[in-house]
């Protein structure tokens, strides 16, 4: 069943993807709200562009890597009894697997959510971004109580 939380993460993220390289692709920003836009950008490397590279072997090099990181998060979420802590890890599996399936299919992560105070942007990011840092949350959130229950 928490397979399905991540399938859920996967199809949303895929599908808002679609719609932002559809609607987005001819006008690459759109303004929403005086802290909000909509702005196509792509990703080549990880996290805030680190390891942005031009090369073409640099998305099959993240993908490896991060599915490897998909692999251990399975392991982890076998092995876990808290169910937040499941949760979470549901939520960064599938935000991991979303972002790699744009790496293979296009070379580059799509990002399109733009907040932004005045001139000072937050990278660029996307719903998967958004599920990886709720699961983060969640997995900090069940190890912190999981702590204090066996004091």
């Amino acid at each position: 069943m928490i397979y399905l939380v991540s399938l859920c993460v996967v199809f949303a993220d895929q599908l808002t993807k679609l719609w932002a390289l559809h609607t987005l692709r001819e006008a690459p920003l759109m303004p929403l709200l005086p802290f909000f836009n909509l702005h196509l950008t792509f990703n080549k490397g990880v996290s805030f562009s680190f390891l942005s590279s031009e090369s073409p072997i640099m998305p099959w090099i993240l993908s490896g890597l991060a599915l490897a990181i998909c692999w251990g998060l399975i392991l982890w979420m076998h092995a876990e009894k808290a169910k937040i802590t499941r949760l979470g890890l549901a939520l960064v599996l599938g935000g991991a697997l979303g972002n790699i399936i744009d790496r293979i299919r296009l070379g580059a992560v799509v990002d399109f959510l733009d907040v932004y105070i005045d001139i000072w942007h937050w990278p660029a990011f996307n719903l998967a971004d958004s599920a990886i840092c709720i699961g983060v949350a969640c997995i900090f959130y069940g190890m912190y109580f999981q702590k204090r229950k066996q004091k």
